[in-house]
């Protein structure tokens, strides 16, 4: 193997390494693209030509994933995202509710609590689906 296809080898296997250290599918797509760039020069095509093949190859396999369920991240509002707020999901007890507002101790500290739409004022414990501020919006807990 010349020293030319051994660029694009190597430099697929370091792609995918570091792929697997990001969790990121776009260095394997470019990764794809020098895999492309590798049989390009297998096949005997000039310098200028494998290059053009590792970019077109790579630019079509981001695109396509781009398109696909895998490149497309849902972002959640971090006021509601558990993953961004560690409170979201946690109970509380609410002793009393006035117009669906309520003072309820939580963490040590009292907070201002709001029911969520169409949630009833009945229950005793409640769930945490967002923080706006310093007030906790919840839900009634299921059981």
């Amino acid at each position: 193997m010349a020293p030319g296809g051994l660029f694009w080898w190597i430099g697929a296997g370091v792609l995918i390494v570091l792929e697997l250290i990001s969790g990121s599918f776009y260095l394997l797509m470019i990764a794809f693209g020098f895999v492309a760039a590798a049989l390009a020069h297998l096949a005997g095509a000039a310098a200028d030509v494998q290059f053009v093949v590792a970019a077109a190859v790579a630019l079509v396999a981001v695109l396509l994933l781009r398109r696909s369920r895998f490149g497309r991240r849902v972002r959640k509002e971090a006021s509601s995202n558990p993953d961004v707020n560690l409170d979201i999901g946690q109970k509380v007890a609410v002793p009393a509710w006035l117009e669906r507002r309520a003072r309820a101790d939580y963490r040590g500290a009292a907070w201002d609590v709001e029911l969520a739409a169409g949630e009833p004022e009945d229950a005793r414990i409640y769930e945490i689906t967002e923080l706006r501020g310093s007030c906790l919006v919840v839900v009634a807990a299921r059981q």
